[in-house]
């Protein structure tokens, strides 16, 4: 396939989980992708820079997701950390639910 600049490019990109580096095919529903936000440390507000993490849906099975999360957000700035922790019990009941 081609893009506009006619350059070929590969239609399909599959994701990587971002714990166990398995990559994530099509059909893999029990995967999830979540955004880390990354705060200013003064003002508490966001600046608009995020950090993608995506987990493979055998981490999810495993019910090893939240561990994972947080020991991706233990890698990344202070501000992205705290951030993580408060918000990661609404991201945990996505999880559960399936």
């Amino acid at each position: 396939m081609q893009n506009e600049a006619n350059q070929l490019v590969d239609q399909y990109v599959p994701w990587k989980c971002s714990l166990s580096n398995r990559i994530m095919g099509a059909e893999d529903h029990a995967s999830i992708q979540t955004n880390m936000a990354d705060f200013e440390k003064v003002t508490g507000r966001f600046n608009g820079q995020f950090k993608t993490c995506a987990i493979c849906g055998a981490i999810c099975r495993m019910g090893e997701s939240d561990d994972s999360i947080l020991r991706l957000a233990k890698k990344s700035p202070p501000a992205m950390f705290t951030s993580t922790v408060s918000c990661i019990l609404g991201f945990l009941k996505k999880c559960l639910v399936m």
